[in-house]
């Protein structure tokens, strides 16, 4: 048996200049400053004696042929490593996996990528996964989504994500301190919205308006400079501070992206004493990242609702890392 675990992300500013209809078009690319959380998926592969696959997620296959896999990101994963039977596949995630705009889908992506080349004896790079990831979910599957995702969960840490015109990708991790990083998870929390929805609705309409929507876009991107120069110098106030215009540009580029209920959240975490707070994703639910001093988690948890679970931004170091191999290989 062998186990990848990938972590999750949170993404500081950018979100939306790593769609290919900002950054093949802007002069300078896109940009985004993101975090690997340590909040994880797992993925388990295992041989099995016969040459059938079986599938256990939220739901469960057992079928004698990758083509027969309904789990897409799965059968994709499958054929690009070359482990088309005899294998069982097992994902498990700390968070549930779809519509909490914290990259689980792509976490899952490269999970797999990961665990499977792994036991194929083909280990890949944090970068190749990244790139193998975004093949498979952008050109493959014609997923309508950017590219930070599959990177951020790869390469883990704290970073800001190029996404040149050309369609490279380069990766600049943040100089950050060991009181800074303590700040960070001491005053960032993550915010439960108590909605899930998927991505791909959002995403499609935002790509669709890129062209008219170009200044605002700019203007996230120059952000993920922004917020990169306060996290470096500690002013993680001002972190926040750019948390809130990020999502009042956001929260206008496309119908979905918050509603009334959302709305309601957001104004109960400032009047919390929140400094800034932003929905995480391509929105319509999941989580809002939130910035206060290091009492406000406490306020939260004594006045949100039930549903509106508080938990910390924990920073993963790693990304995909395989955490457990008893040396069985699959062929």
């Amino acid at each position: 048996m062998l186990i990848s675990r990938t972590p999750v992300r949170a993404s500081f500013c950018g979100g939306g200049t790593d769609l290919a209809a900002f950054y093949e078009n802007h002069p300078d690319g896109g940009a985004v400053t993101s975090l690997g959380m340590a909040r994880y998926l797992y993925v388990t592969v295992n041989p099995r004696f016969d040459d059938s696959i079986r599938i256990s997620y939220s739901s469960m296959e057992i079928v004698n042929d990758v083509n027969q896999v309904q789990h897409e990101l799965v059968r994709e994963a499958m054929k690009s490593t070359g482990v088309t039977s005899g294998i069982e596949i097992t994902t498990i995630a700390d968070i549930p996996s779809r519509g909490t705009g914290l990259g689980s889908s792509s976490a899952v992506t490269v999970g797999l990528l990961n665990a499977l080349s792994s036991l194929a004896g083909q280990q890949m790079s944090p970068e190749e996964l990244a790139e193998e990831a975004c093949r498979i979910e952008i050109d493959v599957l014609g997923q309508p989504i950017g590219k930070q995702d599959q990177y951020a969960v790869s390469i883990g840490g704290v970073n800001t994500i190029g996404f040149l015109p050309d369609g490279s990708v380069s990766i600049d991790p943040l100089t950050l301190s060991d009181q800074t990083k303590k700040r960070i998870e001491n005053e960032f929390s993550l915010v439960y919205t108590g909605l899930t929805r998927p991505a791909s609705s959002v995403l499609s309409k935002q790509k669709e308006m890129t062209s008219s929507r170009i200044q605002e876009l700019s203007t996230l991107r120059l952000q993920a400079f922004q917020v990169r120069s306060a996290l470096e110098r500690g002013a993680l106030e001002e972190v926040g501070k750019l948390l809130e215009e990020s999502w009042q540009i956001k929260r206008t580029l496309v119908d979905g992206i918050t509603g009334e209920r959302l709305d309601q959240l957001h104004d109960q975490l400032i009047e919390s004493g929140a400094t800034g707070a932003k929905l995480l994703g391509a929105g319509g639910g999941g989580f809002f990242l939130v910035h206060g001093d290091e009492n406000m988690r406490q306020r939260l948890n004594e006045t949100l609702n039930q549903e509106n679970r508080v938990l910390p931004l924990l920073i993963d170091e790693q990304g995909s890392t395989i955490i457990h191999d008893d040396g069985k290989r699959w062929g």
